[in-house]
């Protein structure tokens, strides 16, 4: 068996090859992609397989996916690229004849309003469109969306567009291990999990930081254009930043609180507590 893992040189690939390993699959089996592959070093000298490739480069792609039995598509972080990154990679594993197809999306991508779940919609239709096996991990926020803003929560307090709605949120390693677990046991063939962990609100989040942290730490919110103009002040592009901004409104209006427990049945426990995740980030 051999397993593909894109994007290995993120936090989440990464982490997904570390799931692999901890679960018992033999390192030779688990090829590691990324552009620079300087920093899959660590992985190669485990003996991880380590190869180049691009979600641009169809050449790339096809050498790299030569082979596999299964494919573990970590989607990419370069939004209006997603989609057509996608085609290549959904053209280029087709055409190496890889057996499954796990791919990271985002929750109720059919059917939410988020503009962000527009590429994860349309890889998810490409994938089903090819013929070839899938399972869509529809995950839910990262903690760690939150938790590297920390210093800045301490020092000038949360601000959001999120209102009093719940965010069902998960560490980037409780989904790596739910992925692992996708890709190492049967009966997950063409089945859609919608993984989200504990949910909270801002003010919530903004309560648990105070309590750990001894400070009083506050959620202002902010309308979306506002939101939208804070972070464009913080650097980001103004594009990146509406999309950030409507994201987190979509927050507001319950489309990333994430019912049931699939994350739970997949890794075989409680996802880590924001309390546990705040903890560990101060």
């Amino acid at each position: 068996m051999s397993i593909v893992v894109t994007g290995a040189t993120g936090h989440l690939g990464r982490l997904i090859v570390e799931s692999l390993l901890s679960r018992g699959v033999p390192a030779d089996q688990i090829v590691a992609l990324g552009r620079d592959v300087s920093k899959l070093a660590t992985l190669g000298g485990r003996g991880v397989v380590v190869k180049q490739a691009d979600y641009n480069d169809v050449d790339s792609l096809r050498a790299a996916f030569a082979g596999a039995d299964k494919l573990m598509f970590v989607s990419g972080s370069e939004v209006g690229q997603r989609l057509p990154q996608a085609r290549n990679v959904v053209a280029a594993a087709k055409e190496a004849g890889v057996g499954l197809i796990v791919y990271t999306s985002i929750p109720r991508a059919d059917t939410t309003s988020l503009k962000l779940a527009a590429e994860h919609k349309g890889t998810e239709q490409e994938i089903a469109a090819a013929g070839v096996p899938y399972v869509f991990l529809r995950n839910g926020w990262y903690i760690e969306n939150y938790t590297p803003q920390l210093p800045t929560y301490l020092e000038h307090g949360i601000a959001g567009a999120a209102g009093d709605g719940k965010v069902s949120a998960a560490t980037r390693a409780d989904y790596a291990e739910a992925a692992a677990a996708v890709l190492t046991t049967d009966g997950h063939t063409n089945q859609v999990y919608e993984l989200g962990g504990g949910p909270f609100t801002m003010t919530e989040l903004a309560a648990e930081v105070s309590r750990q942290s001894g400070k009083e730490v506050t959620y202002t919110d902010l309308p979306v254009q506002k939101y939208t103009e804070v972070l464009v002040g913080a650097g980001l592009p103004e594009p990146v930043a509406a999309i950030l901004a409507d994201a987190d409104h979509g927050v507001a209006r319950g489309e990333l609180y994430v019912e049931g427990n699939d994350l739970e049945k997949l890794i075989g426990r409680q996802p880590t507590p924001l309390a546990d995740a705040v903890r560990a980030a101060l």
